[in-house]
């Protein structure tokens, strides 16, 4: 999967690739109230003159949302289509939401879980699969599998 959009690395973000990398899934935290924050900013939401810090999260979830694009609007996934997008609530604070893929094990595609079988409120933990882009920079993609209720 080499030619998937991939996001661009900056100051705000790099700590989240960073720990996709090492196999975390990162969000901020509020220093003052101990609030979750995310997407990345550079001053806290909840007390504005304080840099938030970076934590790991355990990694797991409920499905909160899900969609299916028709046609894909994206030409870099239109080779995948179709194919599901989830919205993962953490457990940690389920105002924290993350958009990706279901895929059915760590090393599958994101056209590998059928938009019909996915069932809102499911838990799900991340898996972080390698994405190479055109100039040989290697991510580490966040997706969703479901948990293994046994």
């Amino acid at each position: 999967m080499s030619d998937l959009l991939l996001p661009e690395l900056d100051e705000l973000t790099a700590p989240f690739w960073e720990g996709c990398r090492l196999g975390e899934l990162r969000v901020q935290q509020c220093p003052q109230s101990g609030r979750l924050i995310h997407p990345p900013r550079y001053r806290s939401p909840f007390a504005p003159h304080v840099a938030p810090r970076w934590l790991a999260l355990s990694g797991r979830g409920a499905i909160w949302s899900a969609a299916e694009p028709h046609p894909p609007l994206i030409p870099q996934f239109a080779a995948l289509a179709p194919y599901n997008i989830v919205i993962v609530a953490a457990d940690e604070d389920p105002a924290i939401r993350f958009v990706g893929n279901l895929v059915a094990s760590e090393q599958a595609e994101i056209d590998s879980v059928a938009f019909e079988n996915i069932v809102i409120g499911a838990p799900v933990r991340v898996v972080f699969q390698p994405v190479t882009d055109a100039d040989g920079t290697v991510f580490a993609m966040p997706r969703w599998v479901l948990v293994d209720p046994g």
